[in-house]
């Protein structure tokens, strides 16, 4: 080879050098990762031998952007510790950032061909162009940052694989096609037709450039949908809840009331089986107003008259179903949850124990316990339930863990045998 052959495959590699640690950094930004020095040698290693692989093998179409993917999809699983779905979204969308971001300047570079083809700087605007591939390939990740989230159960990140996926293919076929072989003739007409043909060329760059941030921002405005869609569901279950307290608590304003209203016939009846010396007559009666009495206060006293409203209420359908319940908690007065959020979490997680207790196949029990550490209250839910792996997170724990982050908590849900524990720490 030529020394200007030479010069350019250096470019090449530097520009591959540069282009790695970009998508990596990305990568490991979006998946919350710490990446080491290590890591980008390693997937710099594995992306040449991708690429030498990939110009070993001819006839095979799209086999050098295919190697570059799996290779960034590796190093996301292997070398980052990303979750697969989280690890290969992270890599569609690094990788069509890059694939576009270098066809923009593919683009520009064609147009300014006439410039310096033939004279002493066509090494130089080369290395320019590689150059600016890399500043907007690195713009381009750090807007697109701003907009994707790649946690773990974000339902709405699963819009982003097919038109990432078409944006990256649409990309290559461009790039195979447009820039393959570039052609010069010293002629005004020609010189003419292909600057008409790459302005066409970059228009649809920057159109699939922008394609692409319109995907991100569509999931982005899905998962706050989600959000509010959940939140909204929360509400009406806070709702709900708050309807159920204040539908009992009226009716236990009535019986009080109607049992304050009858306390002085009952007192007077009490008087007299004891002046006619009818003394177990008397007990009998003393004990049925004592039951009566009973019946006004609460199954279970915890400070937060909504909790024991909710818990009394969940209880007696444990005890209709033949389910053992045992409670001990009292919650801090004053509590800093406010009370709708003190029925999302006991009413989620309530019913989540009695479904689950109800599905055992042997003994069947609802143990609920809490106490303060600190400036802290920990919540702990555990329930018998059948035996299988642990059932994939639905609504009522999303709610649960929405009102753990509110209070700067966390949440811890799992399974042991014929157990399942909830921890909420708040």
């Amino acid at each position: 080879m030529t020394r200007t052959e030479w010069l350019f495959r250096g470019l090449d590699l530097l520009c591959l050098l540069g282009q790695g640690t970009l998508l990596l950094r990305f990568s490991a930004r979006l998946l919350r990762r710490a990446g080491s020095p290590r890591a980008y040698l390693l997937f710099f290693a594995a992306l040449c031998a991708g690429q030498w692989a990939a110009g070993r093998v001819r006839g095979v179409p799209g086999l050098a952007l295919l190697a570059g993917l799996l290779a960034l999809y590796g190093a996301n699983r292997l070398l980052l510790g990303g979750r697969p779905l989280p690890a290969a979204l992270a890599a569609a969308l690094g990788g069509c950032i890059a694939q576009c971001s270098f066809g923009v300047i593919d683009s520009v570079s064609s147009l300014l061909l006439p410039l310096v083809v033939g004279g002493p700087l066509v090494l130089l605007a080369a290395a320019g162009s590689m150059a600016a591939s890399l500043v907007l390939c690195g713009a381009c990740c750090a807007a697109a940052q701003r907009l994707v989230d790649l946690r773990a159960g974000s339902r709405a990140a699963l819009l982003l694989p097919a038109p990432l996926l078409f944006c990256c293919a649409a990309e290559w076929y461009l790039m195979q096609t447009a820039y393959q072989e570039l052609t010069w003739q010293d002629d005004p007409a020609f010189l003419l037709a292909q600057a008409g043909r790459h302005t066409a060329l970059l228009g649809l760059q920057l159109l699939g450039l922008a394609a692409v941030f319109c995907a991100l921002f569509a999931c982005r405005a899905a998962e706050r949908g989600l959000a509010s869609e959940a939140a909204l569901r929360a509400l009406r279950q806070a709702a709900g809840a708050q309807e159920r307290y204040l539908e009992e608590a009226r009716a236990r304003e009535a019986r009080t009331r109607a049992f304050r209203h009858d306390l002085q016939n009952h007192l007077t009846v009490l008087d007299g089986l004891l002046a006619a010396g009818r003394a177990a007559e008397g007990r009998a009666y003393l004990a049925q107003l004592h039951a009566a009495a009973d019946g006004l206060s609460p199954r279970v006293s915890t400070g937060s008259p909504v909790v024991d409203i909710l818990l009394g209420e969940k209880l007696r359908i444990a005890e209709a179903e033949g389910i053992a319940a045992e409670v001990s908690l009292a919650l801090p007065d004053p509590c800093a949850v406010e009370p709708p959020d003190l029925c999302v979490l006991f009413a989620n997680a309530l019913d989540n124990a009695l479904a689950a207790a109800r599905a055992a196949d042997g003994e069947r029990w609802i143990r609920i316990t809490g106490e303060a550490q600190g400036a802290w209250y920990r919540l702990c839910f555990e329930n018998s339930c059948a035996a299988g792996p642990l059932p994939p997170e639905g609504t009522g724990l999303a709610n649960l863990r929405a009102v753990a982050v509110k209070y700067h908590g966390a949440l811890l849900a799992e399974k042991t045998g014929e157990c399942f524990r909830l921890d909420l720490l708040l």
